[in-house]
């Protein structure tokens, strides 16, 4: 009888459910339910529905009973950075907000204004983003104090889901780290940070690493369910998921979490926290087994996904890179300017920052998506030699996960833009990393090198060699 496990994988724009098992020594999934998702409007935020996700994390479940393959564990992923408050009787105050909204405008200065940003950088290692946690803290702060009085649990998404679940109240350590108030050297919260930030520190639950079992679920779940399994903690970042997917079994490597955002980094057993390492904006967010994400988060395919939506719907992504791939415009942008985060039309917005730095704006999504692709190989570039300056190692190979390793007009470019060969694939990287975290909790992997290599052996890898100018 096999054995199986559930991955609950939700990203920005959807969510799913996964199953694996291990058959003849390869891992085999098998996906069994998909829902939409995405921001919306409510009293002037844009804050996600956890009422209707958790809806469909259980149809979900449901799903697996009706197939008579009920998992023995499962482990649920989201993005980071977003969190529930709950009152004392563990009611949901206010809303889920998206960090995608602007409350956060102008709130790096507040914390500054406590904790200076290099000091910050300093005592967490975490690069800044305006919509880290720690800066949403301080916009409730600012805004909603009443909301802050009330509260005595702040769960992030995944958490709240886990205790809607369990009934357990605890936080995963590698989305706890994108919090921005995480000490990487004693894998806790820094309570002296959140005391002079004036954060209650009652809200903030007990720190566990992936891999913990959290416990069973709740009656009232088994029973509508059909079944009762193991709740086991996985990465629940979906980024640190994703990176202990990456098949790199030999060496040093690279790796690019590519989809909405683009995660390019290295792992590293002890976090760079040096002022060098805050001028380059990099960022030591958890990973598997304390390990480190070096990383730098770059806006990511979220660009295409915008410029299809506006200009391209009738077009698949494969069908958009494809037509870029026949494009000769040489135009780049910063991707990493804030500008790119949230406008109003991303279309408008490239091509006004191609004109203000002098080059040619594109014209129609071909043009647009090539402006696009090439400044997110030129930005991988430019990263690699961020990273080699800090680590002193010097990368021969980069490690391309998620569903951006489809891009294959994109992973030319970034073998030819960082003149190393691209490794693209697994493309179901977070939901394989969630997986191998519960496989490695139920003994089926001896440790994370072991699961690797099952997941180079169980997925295909397409490979890119730079093409060298004669």
């Amino acid at each position: 009888m096999e054995k199986y496990y559930l991955a609950i994988d939700i990203g920005a724009s959807s969510g799913r459910h996964i199953l694996a098992h291990m058959e003849a020594g390869r891992m085999v999934l098998e996906e069994i339910y998909r829902f939409p998702n995405g921001m919306t409007e409510h009293q002037g935020e844009k804050i996600w529905d956890t009422d209707r996700l958790f809806t469909e994390i259980m149809a979900g479940m449901k799903k697996c009973k009706e197939m008579g393959k009920t998992p023995v564990s499962m482990g649920i992923d989201t993005w980071a950075v977003d969190f529930v408050l709950l009152d004392k009787e563990d009611k949901v105050i206010g809303n889920a907000t998206a960090y995608r909204d602007d409350r956060t405008a102008g709130m790096d200065e507040k914390v500054y204004e406590l904790i200076p940003e290099a000091e910050l950088y300093k005592k967490t290692g975490i690069q800044k983003q305006i919509f880290n946690t720690i800066y949403q803290l301080m916009a409730l702060k600012q805004n909603h104090p009443e909301q802050l009085g009330q509260a005595e649990k702040l769960l992030m998404i995944p958490d709240y889901f886990n205790f809607l679940l369990t009934g357990k109240c605890v936080t995963e350590y590698t989305n706890a780290t994108t919090t921005q108030l995480v000490s990487p050297e004693t894998k806790e919260w820094d309570m002296d940070l959140i005391s002079r930030l004036g954060y209650p520190d009652r809200i903030f639950q007990k720190i566990q690493k992936p891999g913990t079992e959290l416990g069973v679920l709740k009656d009232e779940i088994t029973r509508e369910t059909g079944f009762s399994c193991k709740v086991v903690l996985p990465a629940t970042h979906d980024t640190g998921a994703a990176v202990m997917a990456v098949p790199a079994v030999k060496g040093e490597a690279l790796y690019i979490s590519s989809g909405t955002w683009s995660l390019m980094g290295t792992e590293l057993m002890k976090a760079d926290c040096s002022e060098q390492s805050r001028e380059h904006n990099l960022t030591n967010e958890g990973g598997y087994d304390y390990r480190f994400r070096y990383l730098k988060n770059i806006m990511g395919l979220w660009m295409i996904q915008s410029v299809r939506k506006e200009i391209g719907e009738d077009l698949s992504y494969g069908e958009i890179c494809q037509a870029a791939s026949a494009c000769n415009i040489s135009s780049v942008v910063d991707c990493n300017e804030s500008r790119f985060l949230a406008p109003e039309n991303m279309t408008e917005e490239v091509k006004a920052a191609c004109r203000e730095s002098g080059q040619e704006a594109p014209e129609g999504i071909a043009q647009t998506a090539a402006v696009i692709y090439n400044s997110l190989a030129k930005c991988y570039a430019q990263t690699k030699e961020e990273i080699e300056e800090r680590t002193g190692q010097v990368y021969d190979q980069i490690y391309i996960v998620g569903g951006g390793a489809n891009a294959d007009y994109l992973n030319k470019l970034t073998a030819n833009a960082a003149k190393v060969r691209v490794y693209a694939g697994p493309v179901e990287a977070t939901a394989i990393g969630n997986l191998a975290a519960q496989m490695l909790a139920d003994g089926e992997f001896k440790d994370l090198q072991d699961a690797r290599r099952c997941i180079l052996e169980s997925f295909e890898t397409k490979i890119y060699d730079p093409v060298m100018e004669s």
